[in-house]
């Protein structure tokens, strides 16, 4: 007898519950390594809709009178891809993330995805968490640090009015097709990936089974083979949780994406952090981030760790160290850090 399919509906609800599953083990599971735990101290949902309507999950934890830091997180990632952030932080500091629109929780809106959107997302989460007259930290991952760039091209009479610095790390401002060394023997000498294909890749649904095949490859492609244990688990967790079709949708937008000089709008102290692994934005993308800072007069600091695209997460506590020493520049107080 053949084996009856699902009908293409039963399936695409089996599909949405696995990720609802998925997103729900995110705020529950625990891991050997307690730092990339669920944070336990209290939160505060902040309510936030954007200019189409969309509603973001907008999470802030720490004291409610603390100074602010702001976390962006990157392509196909949610707030918790913070955890090892928010837990060293949040003691001390606001520490306020939200899922990015179509990620996680919040929803993907109405309005063309554009860089603009996700600029003007950020925009009205920093006015949400922001008191009249507070400036934060600002900190951006991968599509999370081109949101910022975005941001501050868009909005550079906001620049110095909210923010006392920024750090941006594992990001770039444009050609990631061009520079990506991803994909053995193209981009890494005179071979050149063809765009067409780097376009296809960045923006076909793809899913990740757990197998270990595909932790093997997601690890050597998007973290790095010396990511292993816990580290290598919460990573493909995290991106495991964002929907094929969203990962597919924000890759088309990633794979033409140029954020120009936005860069050299940020008019406040701003650090650099590359990944020497990072196949997804080498080390070269945050060179040319460093050329706009230097320009403007604005670089802090340019740091390249032994990691891979996750790098807050693969290297979390040299990460933690040097936002902590971001923070305590900008706010002018010691900053302790949990487990550096």
């Amino acid at each position: 007898m053949r084996a009856m399919l699902p009908h293409p509906a039963d399936l695409g609800r089996m599909v949405r519950d696995r990720l609802r599953e998925h997103r729900a083990d995110l705020r529950t599971r625990t891991y050997g390594n307690a730092d990339l735990n669920p944070p336990t101290g209290p939160c505060e949902v902040v309510p936030v809709a954007t200019s189409d309507g969309a509603h973001l999950r907008v999470h802030a934890y720490g004291p409610a009178d603390g100074n602010v830091l702001v976390l962006v997180h990157g392509w196909t990632c949610c707030l918790e891809y913070w955890n090892p952030q928010i837990n060293a932080f949040a003691g001390e500091y606001r520490v306020v993330a939200y899922d990015v629109r179509g990620h996680g929780e919040s929803e993907s809106g109405t309005a063309p995805l554009t860089t603009d959107q996700l600029a003007d997302d950020l925009a009205d989460v920093l006015d949400a968490v922001l008191k009249p007259g507070q400036r934060a930290v600002l900190v951006g991952h991968s599509l999370g640090g081109m949101t910022i760039q975005a941001w501050a091209g868009r909005y550079p009479q906001r620049v110095q009015k909210q923010l006392l610095a920024v750090l941006l790390t594992n990001t770039a401002a444009g050609d990631l097709i061009a520079e990506t060394t991803l994909l053995p023997f193209f981009n890494r000498g005179p071979v050149a990936l063809p765009f067409v294909i780097g376009m296809l890749g960045l923006s076909s649904p793809i899913l990740f089974p757990p197998i270990a095949p595909v932790k093997w490859l997601f690890r050597r492609g998007i973290m790095s083979l010396a990511s292993v244990g816990d580290i290598a688990d919460f990573g493909l967790n995290i991106v495991r949780s964002c929907p094929a079709r969203v990962r597919g949708r924000f890759g088309a937008l990633l794979s033409s994406l140029d954020v120009g000089r936005g860069a050299a709008r940020l008019t406040v102290p701003t650090t650099v952090i590359a990944g020497s692994d990072d196949d997804m934005t080498p080390p070269v993308h945050s060179e040319r981030i460093v050329e706009m800072l230097t320009e403007a007069g604005s670089l802090d600091g340019f740091t390249i760790l032994p990691t891979g695209h996750l790098g807050n997460v693969e290297a979390y506590q040299e990460f933690n160290v040097e936002l902590a020493r971001v923070a305590k520049s900008a706010f002018g107080i010691p900053a302790r850090v949990v487990g550096a």
